[in-house]
């Protein structure tokens, strides 16, 4: 198995949620690719197992972890999970997320607002949350959590989705504070809009969707989720080591303003 250029994670162990399709299963096998040790996790089972079985086929190691983000027992769980199987917690990628549709803040049902905050913020801070004492424990480490461009600029019709992102922002440069002279780095990856299934979700799957959000970014195209794993890997790396609590927009020129 060829190395992803550039990175060498050899002896590393990576937690990454969402890591059954995606941002989140391209960035596991490109860790896996560096030579990381990758803990899939994802709500559904079956996916990240399929996330597993392209990394083992490909010459990498790597576990299925089926877990809630929104549950704390289950969480803590996940990360005791990777610790038994690898020796060490070196790398988070905090990335499971949920969508809302494109219709205005008063559409928005109590239910759904609740679920958006519940995965996209409270499944953040509980990743942190367990994370963190490992990190410290062992010396160090890094956590990456992934926001959005809706988390440095706000989106018409997207007011609740547009506020948890906010908030991912929020945490993860707080909490940075809290733990930088632990050796621990925490950053925010805010990507723009990339060709993910979430991405076709909101689109509607239609050519006329594809093109109000291409539309949206300067440069003409959807992001690759190959472009978002390499920004990850260089926050997890030593490439990086004085970045601390930023918010970085990989997103085509999206968030610089109107063109």
């Amino acid at each position: 198995m060829t190395k992803a250029q550039n990175y060498d994670f050899s002896g590393k162990s990576v937690f990454i949620t969402g890591a059954g399709s995606g941002i989140g299963r391209t960035t596991a096998l490109a860790f896996a690719q560096a030579g990381a040790k990758v803990a899939a996790i994802d709500m559904n089972e079956a996916a990240a197992q399929e996330t597993v079985g392209q990394i083992e086929a490909a010459g990498g190691k790597a576990i299925a972890i089926k877990c809630d983000v929104t549950k704390s027992a289950e969480v803590k769980a996940a990360v005791d999970q990777t610790l038994s199987s690898f020796g060490s917690l070196d790398c988070a990628f905090n990335n499971a997320g949920i969508e809302q549709g494109v219709y205005p803040l008063t559409d928005v049902t109590e239910e759904l607002f609740d679920k958006l905050f519940d995965v996209n913020v409270k499944g953040v801070y509980l990743c942190m949350k367990h994370q963190i004492p490992v990190m410290e424990k062992q010396g160090g480490g890094t956590i990456v959590n992934t926001s959005s461009t809706a988390g440095v600029l706000s989106i018409r019709n997207q007011g609740a989705y547009c506020a948890t992102k906010y908030a991912v922002v929020a945490l993860s440069k707080s909490t940075a504070l809290e733990v930088a002279g632990q050796n621990v780095r925490i950053n925010a990856l805010c990507p723009g809009i990339t060709d993910t299934p979430m991405i076709e979700r909101v689109s509607g799957g239609t050519e006329e969707g594809h093109a109000r959000l291409v539309a949206q970014e300067p440069v003409g195209r959807y992001a690759r989720p190959e472009e978002m794993a390499r920004a990850c890997m260089w926050l997890c790396s030593d490439d990086s080591a004085f970045v601390v609590g930023a918010a970085i927009n990989i997103d085509g020129g999206q968030s610089a303003g109107i063109g």
